[in-house]
């Protein structure tokens, strides 16, 4: 097992041992376990699947970040966090319809890269929450 740390810039959401993660790399998704090679590397929106030491599946929503990894403990810095199982669905769909009118909105803005990444954000909120 390995410690693993999930924190944003508001809370620590998630720091436990741990048997296994599947993370969502800037290249793909990576999946370390415990004596893995150190690694440094950005991440992407996407699911965090986490396998705890009684073999539960613990998902969380990630929205962008560093992870770390070296000695047997990973810490993901995120920008956002949230377990899979706090998502409001109906929440996440009015998000991301007001994500999507931003980023068709957007075309003469000069902030266009924000409203896609919001637009990422909130598609992958409702990803992993419909998952769970």
């Amino acid at each position: 097992m390995f410690r693993l740390s999930v924190v944003t810039p508001e809370r620590i959401v998630y720091e436990e041992d741990v048997v296994s993660i599947i993370a969502p790399g800037d290249v793909g998704y990576l999946g370390i376990m415990s004596n893995h090679a150190p690694i440094i590397t950005s991440m992407k929106p996407g699911k965090l699947s986490v396998k705890d030491g009684s073999g539960n599946e613990i998902k969380i929503a990630v929205s962008g970040g560093f992870m770390e990894n070296s000695s047997n403990t990973c810490t993901i810095l995120a920008d956002s966090a949230e377990f899979a199982d706090d998502i409001d669905l109906e929440r996440a769909r009015e998000s991301l319809e007001r994500a999507k009118q931003r980023v068709r909105n957007a075309a003469g803005e000069i902030d266009t890269p924000r409203a896609k990444e919001a637009y990422e954000r909130a598609k992958n909120r409702l990803k992993v929450a419909k998952k769970k």
